[in-house]
């Protein structure tokens, strides 16, 4: 792990600074994003009589939906650098949970009127979950945690400058609470180039 770091800061800073292609490009996205994730409620009576209620602790799977953007650097040839935002929503017993990825890392796009391109994100999950109230108290931590997502999709063109992406599959990976969540993420929208 010593030497993962500074490999990755020499190959980030190699990339950074190389000098772009004769096409140099940017590509801006945005849409629609949908993510199936594990979440751990606490649960308690919210009647209890006495103090030291047990808690209980569930993990339930939720359906999250939102948005997705991002954009992309190219470098030189296919190779490009991304950053990958996200913000899903969604509940479970009146208690929201919102998710949000911070991401970035290299793509490889192979250009034309369909146009399929792969990518490795690095960074960071923020997990929020509201208090939802019943017979139950169900609420969650607010944490962060590190993130992964490795996956890719097609681009299809429309106009010169505007494609739609018509479909985006990303494995998710997270690591809240000491264990780590494996989630899909499907997301669609348009595509800006310039």
């Amino acid at each position: 792990m010593r030497i993962f770091a500074p490999i990755c800061t020499l190959v980030f800073a190699t990339l950074l600074f190389a000098a772009p292609s004769q096409g140099q490009s940017i590509e801006l996205f945005g849409g629609y994003s949908f993510v199936r994730v594990p979440v751990t409620f606490t649960q308690t009576a919210s009647a209890c009589p006495i103090a030291g209620c047990p808690v209980t602790s569930n993990t339930q799977n939720l359906n999250l939906n939102g948005w997705e953007a991002g954009g992309a650097f190219k470098v030189f040839g296919p190779l490009a650098l991304a950053a990958d935002f996200s913000g899903t929503f969604g509940s479970f017993q009146g208690a929201h949970t919102h998710l949000q990825t911070y991401l970035a890392g290299p793509q490889l796009r192979f250009p034309g009127p369909i146009s399929p391109f792969a990518h490795f994100l690095v960074g960071a999950a923020h997990e929020s979950i509201g208090t939802g109230a019943g017979p139950l108290i169900t609420t969650g931590p607010t944490q962060n945690a590190f993130a992964t997502a490795i996956g890719g999709g097609i681009d299809l063109k429309v106009f010169p400058f505007i494609s739609l992406r018509a479909i985006q599959f990303d494995y998710l990976l997270t690591h809240f609470n000491s264990k780590t969540q494996n989630q899909p993420r499907i997301s669609a929208g348009i595509v800006l180039r310039f």
